[in-house]
């Protein structure tokens, strides 16, 4: 029994009232002392040559502390207008701003994306992006060549990032976290930092065999910080609860260099959100 649900029972409080209850922590909240980063959105992504006939929004976040002549970390989030707000439940800009001035954190550019939408339909929320399910649950190496072909390139333009594969980061929530671990998967000589929240390590498009994969192939240099909770879905593409264990005993068995947080939040970014910063010190250390 998870141990926030068995305090309840001692406690003689319905453990109903304390299943998903997270909540932020200062390192989320704006610190005026704090030097503050900027946020760019860039012109919308139209002209994808990996996925055709797509747009999408994107941003860019940069360091105050960042310097043309200092390559900067990178750090590359899915679903991103979900993490670039400042009054959302991930608040990146904050939590990024806070950490590199408390050098929790070497400065670190963010490039947040959305997935793709084909234009046959009226887009009328990025989480119903009618290409995003391709983009993020299809296995291989198709969305990393979208990063590393045609979004970083852009970014790179502007902006030195290191060369170190230690100093790309990737990450995403539920479909958009699978998706981050497949790019790592693929490509550990570009990324190597990996957080998943809620992953879908289901059969939505073939996820489900991960664990397995990670058992059969020899290690790869990357770490990844896991989150899940016991009230995830359940439905009959899998079961998300097991499927993340599943993930953490594989990369356990493995010996990767993995962090897994288990609690008993639902299908939402709460637990996530209120680990971030602690899980981005853990995940940069």
């Amino acid at each position: 029994m998870h141990f926030r649900l068995l305090a309840c029972l001692l406690l003689g409080i319905g453990a109903a009232q304390a299943i998903d209850d997270y909540k932020l922590g200062p390192l989320s909240q704006e610190n005026a002392s704090v030097p503050k980063g900027t946020v760019i959105q860039m012109p919308a992504w139209a002209e994808s040559k990996i996925y055709p006939g797509t747009t999408r929004d994107w941003w860019i976040y940069v360091p105050a502390q960042y310097k043309p002549d200092q390559p900067a970390n990178l750090m590359v989030f899915q679903d991103g207008h979900d993490y670039v707000g400042l009054k959302g439940a991930w608040r990146v800009p904050t939590v990024f701003d806070n950490l590199i001035a408390s050098g929790g954190m070497k400065p670190t550019i963010a490039v947040f994306v959305n997935p793709g939408h084909d234009g046959k339909a009226e887009l009328k929320s990025a989480w119903k992006s009618n290409n995003r399910s391709k983009e993020y649950n299809t296995l291989g190496g198709t969305y990393a060549r979208f990063l590393l072909e045609e979004i970083l390139p852009q970014v790179q333009q502007e902006y030195k990032l290191t060369e170190d594969p230690e100093g790309w980061a990737i990450g995403g929530a539920s479909s958009g976290a699978i998706c981050a671990f497949t790019v790592a998967w693929e490509r550990p000589d570009k990324f190597r930092k990996v957080f998943s929240t809620i992953g879908s390590y289901v059969d939505l498009a073939g996820g489900h065999v991960y664990p397995y994969q990670i058992r059969i192939n020899e290690r790869k240099p990357i770490r990844v910080f896991l989150q899940d909770g016991a009230n995830d879905l359940d439905n009959p593409f899998g079961n998300w609860p097991i499927a993340n264990r599943q993930m953490a005993k594989a990369l356990d068995f493995m010996k990767y260099d993995y962090r897994f947080e288990f609690g008993d939040g639902q299908h939402n970014s709460k637990h996530g959100a209120s680990l971030f910063p602690e899980a981005m010190k853990w995940l940069w250390r």
